[in-house]
């Protein structure tokens, strides 16, 4: 099969692999009909992350599940799958209790990397799914999505469940006023989230015209450009010289960590799910005095599938409309440099035997 393989800073190939086997009972194997490239994915191709020998990369995909192993009782073969980022058992204490990025058990499996991500890949023609009945979402009454549906499938692997898992972390609400910080794939799924769950007002800070307009298509009562103390010079502004109820930090930088708490409110909240890039620390001193309360991290998107799945289906939310460009497979080594370059928000990848 063909696969997309990091083997250092800027350097992406598309290479032949051996196909993926079932390695336990509780596997599946899942043919990859799209997969996309994360924002997370650019810390390596920056070398912000280093990279020690090449390897598979990718972690979001859906597709079609081509063999399930003896013990996978809740995905059947031909099922129309959404995979999660991180996979999960399903059954142990963290996952009963919805984190699921810090399940129990997957140390125990092989085949996983040091952030839980299958190490086959997500960006590749098929994927050696661990922990299956745990992991893998059917996705009732689908099987060859159209274009659009397909983008927002897509967007509940990752993106859409991280910026709402921002959202709930900043205890956004009906009546509160949100800002969010960053406007990648993330950034603007938290500006969608936080309209679903009700918010009142919802600040976008984003420089970027065609991620300005999506994140109104999604919900932004307005767009702040302005930076550091700018920025929150603005929000108060804007709130009628208050600053924001609840702040969504989406990037993962020192400066993205200060742009948000700078913009929270006294006995404000903030929600944070930008990967570290190094540097991203919180001032304990501000926290304590301005009691502003900080929740966040790694994204259990496993556990909102369900209830953001439903949304999807019924046409109430499109998440989908981060995906400004599709590109073949063959082409990731193209996708990265656009994203990279900021010349696309994201970009879909489709394998060549189902491409369009």
């Amino acid at each position: 099969m063909r696969a997309v393989v990091i083997h250092g800073p800027r350097d992406i190939r598309v290479e032949d692999r051996p196909d993926p086997v079932l390695r336990t009972p509780a596997d599946a194997i899942v043919r990859v009909v799209a997969a996309c490239v994360c924002g997370s994915d650019l810390w390596p191709y920056r070398g912000v992350r280093p990279t020690t020998q090449p390897h598979p990369i990718g972690h979001e995909f859906v597709g079609v599940v081509e063999a399930v192993g003896d013990d996978v009782a809740t995905v059947s073969v031909g099922d129309f799958v959404v995979a999660p980022w991180a996979v999960s058992c399903g059954v142990c204490p963290q996952c009963r209790n919805g984190v699921q990025v810090a399940c129990d058990r997957r140390a125990s499996w092989g085949g996983l990397d040091d952030r839980g991500f299958a190490v086959d890949g997500g960006q590749g023609e098929r994927v050696r799914v661990p922990m299956a009945d745990g992991t893998l979402v059917p996705v009732s009454g689908v099987t060859e999505p159209g274009e659009p549906l397909l983008k927002s499938l897509l967007t509940l692997s990752d993106v859409m469940g991280t910026g709402h898992h921002a959202a709930l972390a900043a205890r956004v609400g009906p009546g509160r006023s949100v800002v969010v910080v960053g406007d990648g794939a993330v950034g603007l799924c938290g500006v969608l989230a936080a309209r679903r769950l009700g918010a009142e007002r919802i600040v976008a800070m984003s420089r970027h015209e065609d991620r300005s307009e999506i994140a109104r298509r999604f919900g932004a009562t307005d767009v702040v450009a302005e930076r550091g103390k700018a920025a929150a010079g603005a929000v108060r502004e804007l709130l009628g010289g208050v600053l924001a109820d609840s702040v969504l930090e989406c990037v993962g930088t020192s400066e993205s960590m200060d742009q948000a708490l700078r913009c929270v409110r006294p006995g404000g909240s903030l929600g944070f799910v930008g990967v570290p890039a190094g540097g991203a620390e919180l001032p304990i001193g501000v926290l304590f005095s301005k009691n502003i309360s900080v929740g966040g991290g790694a994204a259990p998107t496993r556990a909102y599938l369900p209830e953001l799945l439903d949304d999807v289906l019924a046409g109430t939310i499109e998440p989908g409309l981060v995906f400004d460009a599709v590109m073949p497979l063959e082409d990731a080594a193209r996708a990265y440099a656009a994203m990279d370059e900021r010349r696309s928000v994201k970009v879909m990848l489709r394998p060549a035997e189902v491409e369009s």
